[in-house]
């Protein structure tokens, strides 16, 4: 596996919006027409208010695992993520290394009332506009691959579309690009350049963010015991992902779970 996942990733990234913007913008100009009509839930408030604080996502595969639920179904498992008492739902939208697309995004959103994560490498102005327009309450700013002058580009033009920020942090340098706009900080226990993951990693930097920030664990949280000591942290929500996609019916893998916190 190549030493540097993230860069493979966004070199991709930058060739496929320069596809997209070489096609011209038509569609994207007739779509945002449509793009106030329905101003989307606060993930940040349905975090608070839940009891479990889990944002449970959708992903068919990753870099790391390969494939891990290939023939996943939105329509099957996001309203059963919903039943089983998840807070908000992330729905990753990046097709070449994730297996997904904006319109397992469009679907989604069809078939919840949760607050929806845009996940996916967010590089662009463009990108921001569709994850409005395709249903997204919120998106995922990722400290690693952007400026602080871009974070706080993308996280201004987010909240004049309605939508929240959720700023992904890593390790202590990205602490640098943090802004108090950011409406929640999640750190990320997996590194980016190796895929691997180490909740330990959110323990050591949960103490560096501003005591009223909305915090979020993301990644390689595999148990309740888990969650219940990154709770017990300060940590809000919990972003899991493997643990409920890699069984074959999610939503009970979820409920199981949530039984068990």
């Amino acid at each position: 596996m190549n030493s540097n996942i993230l860069q493979d990733i966004i070199d991709n990234k930058r060739r496929e919006i320069a596809a997209l913007n070489a096609k011209g913008s038509n569609r994207l100009t007739e779509l945002m027409s449509h793009i106030f009509l329905n101003p989307p839930a606060s993930m940040k408030a349905a975090i608070k208010e839940s009891d479990s604080g889990i944002i449970a996502e959708f992903k068919r595969r990753s870099p790391s695992k390969g494939e891990i639920h290939p023939l996943a179904l939105v329509n099957e498992i996001i309203p059963a993520y919903e039943a089983a008492g998840a807070a908000a739902c992330s729905v990753l939208t990046d097709a070449a290394y994730f297996g997904g697309a904006l319109s397992d995004l469009a679907l989604a959103a069809e078939c919840t009332q949760l607050p929806l994560l845009r996940k996916d490498f967010i590089i662009d102005e463009r990108q921001i506009y569709e994850a409005r327009i395709f249903g997204a309450s919120a998106i995922l700013l990722i400290a690693a691959v952007l400026s602080f002058d871009e974070i706080t580009r993308f996280t201004s033009l987010a909240h004049k579309l309605g939508m929240e920020v959720l700023l992904e942090l890593h390790t202590t340098a990205d602490l640098d690009k943090f802004i108090p706009e950011a409406d929640m900080v999640g750190i990320n226990n997996r590194d980016l350049t190796s895929f691997k993951t180490d909740t330990n990693i959110s323990l050591r930097l949960i103490s560096e963010l501003p005591a009223d920030i909305t915090k979020i664990a993301e990644s390689g949280i595999s148990s309740p015991k888990e969650l219940r000591r990154l709770r017990e942290a300060g940590f809000d929500g919990f972003l899991i992902g493997e643990r409920f996609m890699s069984r074959q019916f999610p939503g009970n893998a979820l409920k199981e779970f949530i039984n068990g916190i």
